[in-house]
């Protein structure tokens, strides 16, 4: 395999540069979905983990918190390492560290051991927004967001087939064996990008220190990256909002259990969707329109909510479905076109401008979970639907700016 350094490369040269081939491509877009996959494989365990490790309610349900959290801690601080050293080399680093959390996750004998695997299992299933800077480093300036648009697409269906295929393997087999699983395909991950993703070059010298202090100058240099930002966190807010209070809901106002909660997580499907479709209308329309677009979208499906008390019990249960289609479908397309947008800023900083968006993904989505939990509490469902519609209406107006 040639040890050439791509990313130079790909600059150095005179012509246009070849797409990926689709082989490569797919690779990195089932890298990303194996790897966020991880994040999210505890939670339908939950209760079965609890009973095989005799852990209270509280105790358990840190499992899915301190996850996320090692999530959002590893996305600042471990993301911008694809700038500093061989993109590969940190992928492959990664992807053997979150085999062996996921391992001492199979092998926790207590619930304070599974607490700590997890945490580590959210700080290296950071692996998974290295393979988008990846793609758009191999792919020339013109399919740049058909590039992002795939990765995106199999990042999204790692999040939503992760809990069916957890449920599945823990119910036939056990908990355990789930996570032993996962385990092992991060291993086969990691002989394949070895074997077939070739050498990045790094794009700078800077140490870790300074690394991560240059995030600052990025967000001061580019006010594309931070309108970008902003507006994918208000459509975080709204987003986290609703998934992070429809359980409630659906148990007070319908009598509805969890499992039905989780079965309109399957509205995910139309983020996948979204992804290749928003990735090839950047490149053609520009991903400005498409980020205006898809919050724009997103705003109608959350006011189309406000009309749920005017049908019956099957409408209301109808319009809820649709609409978590549509919002999602909004989100995603904006999320694509945003990703198209700050990679094309500065080519030897696209780990650290991708940190800092999801940094701004995770502080939207963090905050819609707390406000929306007080809203249903005040307010009812209502004003989750407004909620949803006001921050995705100013998110597609901050972009109309600029």
């Amino acid at each position: 395999m040639s040890s050439i350094p791509v990313t130079h490369a790909i600059e150095a040269s005179p012509g246009p540069a070849a797409a990926p081939s689709l082989a490569l491509t797919l690779l990195l877009a089932t890298g990303a979905g194996v790897s966020v996959a991880s994040l999210y494989y505890s939670q339908p365990m939950l209760p079965a983990m609890a009973s095989g490790l005799h852990a209270g309610e509280g105790a358990i349900g840190a499992v899915p918190m301190l996850t996320q959290l090692g999530y959002a801690l590893g996305i600042l601080l471990l993301a911008p390492l694809g700038d500093r050293h061989d993109r590969r080399q940190v992928m492959l680093v990664k992807a053997v560290l979150l085999a062996l959390s996921l391992l001492a996750s199979a092998l926790a004998p207590g619930i304070g051991w599974l607490l700590a695997a997890s945490l580590c299992v959210g700080l290296t299933a950071t692996l998974a927004q290295d393979f988008v800077p990846a793609a758009v480093s191999l792919a020339p300036p013109e399919h740049r967001g058909k590039a992002v648009g795939t990765v995106m697409t199999g990042l999204l269906l790692g999040i939503l087939l992760s809990r069916v295929v957890a449920g599945a393997v823990s119910a036939a087999a056990g908990w355990r064996t789930l996570f032993f699983v996962s385990a092992a395909a991060l291993l086969l991950l990691a002989l394949a990008v070895r074997a077939r993703v070739p050498a990045f070059a790094p794009t700078t010298r800077l140490g870790y220190r300074a690394l991560l202090g240059s995030m600052v100058g990025l967000w001061r240099a580019h006010p594309v990256l931070r309108r970008a930002t902003v507006a994918q966190g208000l459509l975080a807010l709204g987003f986290s909002a609703f998934w992070s209070t429809l359980a409630v809901m659906l148990h007070h106002q319908f009598g509805l259990g969890s499992g039905v909660a989780g079965a309109f997580g399957l509205a995910g499907a139309a983020g996948a969707l979204a992804a290749p479709i928003a990735g090839r209308l950047s490149d053609r329309r520009g991903p400005r329109r498409v980020a205006i677009l898809g919050a724009a979208i997103a705003a109608l499906a959350y006011a189309a909510m406000a009309g749920m008390a005017l049908l019956p019990v099957a409408g209301q249960l109808a319009l809820l479905v649709v609409a978590a289609i549509g919002f999602d479908f909004g989100v995603q397309a904006a999320l694509i076109a945003h990703q198209s947008t700050i990679y094309g800023l500065d080519p030897a900083a696209r780990s650290r401008l991708n940190a800092l968006l999801f940094t701004g993904m995770f502080i939207g989505m963090s905050g819609g979970a707390l406000i929306g939990t007080l809203a249903l509490a005040h307010w009812g469902w209502l004003s989750i639907a407004a909620i949803g519609a006001l921050s995705s209406a100013a998110a597609a107006v901050w972009r109309w700016r600029g």
